[in-house]
This record gives structure tokens, C-alpha cells and sequence, in this order.
């Protein structure tokens, strides 16, 4: 009883000095010069990528009550097109998307890191134990130890079985802050993949979106051409009509069939331009190619809304753009690397303890068998011929290089809003002029039709007009899929289509609760490298 006493007191004294530890402040932490808040072009301070892209009076920004886009709208944007099967592709896209998956994964390891870096935090403790049998040769004992009798009235044996068992640990003192800015690394890292795995699902949803409307114009394109080929096709035979009864020469019949198949030949680049765009679709929904074609490959119009209803930032938009985030928070984690690595400039202090059972040839339990140990030591970087310091000098160049990537991500995303909204506007005016002109091109074909068959022209006209109307239509049917292509990519320019994601994934993505703001990403509980990039 004496020594199961003396073991519990032993395991309690040595619990309680290990752990006593987890109490003690990281007073020394090091710190780090703050960088400068980014300030755009324009120098304002503390300046979001929405302040910079308006900061110079976007002509195309619409603020009257007839352009309006709200966060519920942005947040799902494709459902503003009315398109069952757009929506469909959508939900798709978030199920089967291969890199949405990879992303996922990504996320996972992440998560995964940060806990690894946490239990560094934590003394590691092991359990071990092992047994042994050794018998020492008579050739090496003869001369040393007594004769054999002797040797038996001593006690002496060269044959001994041994065992042991016990428990180690070790347990790092964090005193300068080298073990929490791993934590910090990680955690920042963690939030970064969270980010890219929603810039994923932005370009995803877009990209998709993008390569739906180009199939439909594609289908449209090919509807025009191919209706203008059956007006020629019944033109070409009321000529071939008339060239048997003698009443034209062959002329205006050998023009009429050079402009059919001249207008033929545009089918097989529209039907390879469609065939690749489905199997785009496949690889962006994650399915077989092939697999939605039955579905695809009926001709459906373009959703039918006005893009200038929507070329408007929302008034509240506060969430940050995932890219820039993303970048934001990759510039933290280097950030937090270069703590680590000044902190490994520090005396590193930390705890070995062992407390266990040891026998040769008795009872591995009984008296006397229990031993302890403690060895507290501390441990300074005297001579690593400067690699410490040349370490701390790679992370600060690292350091500066996310931040010039930061700024440069919000620099582009000010000028991916004012792009986009410059070229809703614009579509929108140059398809109203291609439908003035196609409208035009098929009244001067009518007139010009009408004259020939008056005896007042060439057929050569009817041709030229003929073409101008086929190549104006075509223009029209591009320019409306152009127009809502510029609405999908102002879209994809503020960040949105978070929504279903936000849904698939719930809680899961966020284990660190965090809010999304123009200035960039602040922790509930707070964030010090986030402090020191905006303050």
C-alpha cells in the first residue's frame, strides 16, 4: 500500500507540474511592424473594392429606382433568368463539379491542420512498456565473477528477466508565442481555403451560366441561318422554275446557288461551336458528355429580362469578394509565419517527465518497482550560422509578396465591376442599333426584291441584300447573348452566387464564426494579423 501511495502522489505531483504550465502568459510574444492599410490609387483610407471601384464617378453605376439589385438577388443570381434548366445545371454543377469537390477536400485538410497545430498546445503524453530475458556467456563472466558455487551462495546470476512499464511526457512551454502563431498559420490558412472554395463555386457558376447562354445563342444563330437557308432554297427552285421555262439566263441562278451554300457552309462551324459548348457543360455539371444532350440540344430563346435592371451595386453589399478574401487572409498566414519565425530566435523552454515501473527477475508491481523522473530544460539557439535569421528575412520578402498580391486582386476586382457594368450598358445600346439595322436590312431585301421582280434590278442586288439581311440577323441573335453574358460576369465581378453553398454546406465550412465586410474578414473573438492589416 505504501508504494501505491507513493505512485498515486508521484502521478498526481508530476500531473500537476506539467500542467500547471497551460496557465502561464506568452508575456514575450514577438511582434511584427504593421503594414499599411491599402489605400487605392486615390489614397483614401481604409478603401473597399466597391469605394475603388466607383471612386471615380462610374458613368455606368445606375442609382434611380429603375436599376436595383438586392443581396437575396445576388446571392442566387442565375434565378433572376426564369430558366428551369439554367437553375437545374446550377444545382448540378454544386453536386457532381469535380473541382468543387477537390476544393472541398482542400477545405478538409485545412481544418485538419488546425488541429494539429493545436495540440502542440498540449503536453503529449505515451504509454509504454516491454519485457527482456538476458543470459551473459561463461566465457565473459569467468575471471570476473566468482566460481560457480560462490557465485550461488551470492546470488549471482548471469541468467535475468527484466520488465518495465510506464508512462512518459513531454510538454512544451510557450513562451514567446512559437507554438500559437503555428496556430495562427493554420487557423488563417484555413479560412483562405474556406474562401477559394467559395471563389470555386463563384467562377463555377458563372462559367456555367456563361457556356448556357452561349448555347442558346448558338441555337438561336443556327435557327436564323437556317430559316434564311429555306427562304433561299425556295428561291433557287422558282428560279430554276423560270430558267426551264427560258424566261432568265443562267446567271442569276448560278449567283442564287452560290449564296445557298455559301449560307450552308455556316452550319457545320455552328453545330462543332454547340457540340463544344455542351461538352463544357458536362465537365462544368460533372456528368458523362453526352449525357445532357436530349436535354440541351432543343433549341430554347434567351431569357427574355432587361440586363440594365440590374446593372446596380447593392447598397449594402458588405460581403468582401472571396478571391480578395482568400488573398487577405494568405497574406495573414505569412504573416504569422514570420512570427514563428522570429520566435525561434527564443530560448525554447519545456518539460520531460517518466514515471513508471522497472524489475530485474521480481514482480513488476511490487514494492519497490516504482520510479519518477522530471527534467525540466531549456534550450537557446546559440550558433546556426545565421539560417534563423536568414529565415526570418525569406518570410518578411513572403510577407510583402502577399500583400502586393492582396492589393492587387482588390485593384482587380474595382476594375472587373467597372468593366462589367461599362459593358451591360454598352451591349445593351449596340443591340439596339443591330436590331434597327436588321430591321432595315430586311425592308431594303423586300424593296430590292420587289424592284427585281418589277423589271427595276439586277438579281445581283437581291443577293447583296440578301446576305446584308442574314449577316445583320445573325449579328442581332449574337448581340442579346453578349448582353446577358455582361450580366453574368458583373455578377461573377461582386462576388455572388453564394446562397446555395452557404446552404449545402451549413455550419461545416464555418468552424471559425466569422463576418464578412468590405474591410475583409473579422473573428469574433478577434484576429491580430487581421488587426495589423487594417489598422
Amino acid at each position: 500500500m505504501d508504494g501505491l501511495n507513493f505512485l498515486q502522489q508521484t502521478s498526481l505531483g508530476l500531473s500537476f507540474f506539467l500542467l500547471m504550465g497551460s496557465f502561464v502568459p506568452a508575456f514575450a510574444a514577438a511582434a511584427a511592424s504593421a503594414p499599411q492599410t491599402f489605400s487605392g490609387a486615390a489614397g483614401q483610407k481604409d478603401a473597399s473594392w466597391i469605394d475603388l471601384a466607383t471612386a471615380y464617378g462610374n458613368p455606368y453605376v445606375r442609382d434611380d429606382v429603375d436599376a436595383s439589385l438586392s443581396l437575396q438577388q445576388l446571392s442566387s443570381w442565375w434565378e433572376l433568368f426564369h430558366d428551369d434548366t439554367l437553375t437545374e445545371l446550377i444545382s448540378l454543377a454544386l453536386e457532381n463539379n469535380k473541382d468543387l469537390e477537390a476544393a472541398r477536400s482542400r477545405l478538409s485538410e485545412a481544418r485538419a491542420q488546425v488541429g494539429i497545430a493545436e495540440s502542440a498546445r498540449l503536453p503529449w503524453i505515451n504509454l509504454h512498456g516491454g519485457w527482456m530475458r538476458g543470459d551473459v556467456p561463461d566465457n565473459v563472466v569467468d575471471g570476473v565473477l566468482p566460481e560457480g558455487p560462490v557465485r550461488d551462495q551470492m546470488g549471482l546470476d548471469t541468467q535475468s528477466d527484466g520488465s518495465f512499464a510506464g508512462i512518459d511526457a513531454s510538454w512544451e512551454l510557450d513562451v514567446f508565442g512559437r507554438t500559437k502563431a503555428k496556430v495562427r498559420t493554420a487557423s488563417d490558412t484555413l479560412q483562405a481555403q474556406n474562401a477559394k472554395l467559395y471563389e470555386v463555386w463563384v467562377s463555377l457558376s458563372a462559367e456555367l451560366a456563361l457556356n448556357y447562354i452561349t448555347l442558346r445563342t448558338l441555337q438561336q444563330e443556327r435557327m436564323v441561318t437556317a430559316s434564311h437557308i429555306a427562304s433561299q432554297e425556295e428561291t433557287l427552285e422558282l428560279l430554276q422554275v423560270n430558267r426551264k421555262a427560258g424566261l432568265l439566263s443562267d446567271v442569276p441562278l448560278q449567283q442564287s446557288e452560290y449564296t445557298l451554300y455559301s449560307a450552308r457552309s455556316q452550319l457545320p462551324a455552328l453545330n462543332k461551336d454547340i457540340a463544344r459548348t455542351l461538352s463544357r457543360i458536362a465537365l462544368l455539371t460533372g456528368t458523362v458528355p453526352g449525357f445532357l444532350d436530349q436535354k440541351l440540344q432543343t433549341p430554347q430563346p434567351l431569357p427574355d429580362i432587361d440586363a440594365r435592371l440590374y446593372g446596380a451595386i447593392p447598397a449594402d453589399l458588405l460581403r468582401q469578394r472571396p478571391d480578395i478574401h482568400a488573398a487577405e487572409r494568405a497574406w495573414a498566414a505569412q504573416m504569422a509565419r514570420t512570427d514563428e519565425a522570429r520566435a525561434a530566435l527564443k530560448p525554447r523552454f519545456s518539460i520531460l517527465g517518466l514515471l513508471g515501473f522497472a524489475t530485474l527477475g521480481g514482480g513488476l508491481f511490487s514494492a519497490g518497482s516504482q520510479g519518477f523522473a522530471v527534467l525540466p530544460q531549456i534550450s537557446y539557439p546559440l550558433f546556426h550560422g545565421g539560417a534563423l535569421k536568414k529565415n526570418i528575412a525569406v518570410q518578411k520578402a513572403a510577407e510583402k509578396e502577399k500583400k502586393a498580391l492582396y492589393e492587387k486582386m482588390v485593384l482587380k476586382a474595382a476594375g472587373e465591376v467597372r468593366a462589367s457594368m461599362a459593358a451591360i450598358a454598352e451591349d445593351h445600346a449596340a443591340s439596339l442599333t443591330l436590331q434597327k439595322g436588321r430591321d432595315a436590312s430586311h425592308e431594303a431585301y423586300d424593296l430590292v426584291r420587289h424592284n427585281y421582280h418589277s423589271g427595276l434590278g439586277t438579281y445581283l442586288d437581291v443577293l447583296d441584300a440578301q446576305r446584308t439581311y442574314l449577316q445583320a440577323d445573325q449579328k442581332y441573335t449574337v448581340s442579346k447573348g453578349k448582353e446577358l453574358s455582361s450580366l453574368v460576369s458583373l455578377f461573377k465581378a461582386l462576388g455572388g452566387g453564394w446562397g446555395p453553398l452557404e446552404e449545402a454546406n451549413g455550419g461545416a465550412v464555418k468552424r471559425h464564426k466569422t463576418v464578412l465586410t468590405d474591410g475583409g474578414l473579422h473573428e469574433e473573438k478577434g484576429n491580430e494579423a487581421h488587426e495589423r492589416i487594417h489598422q
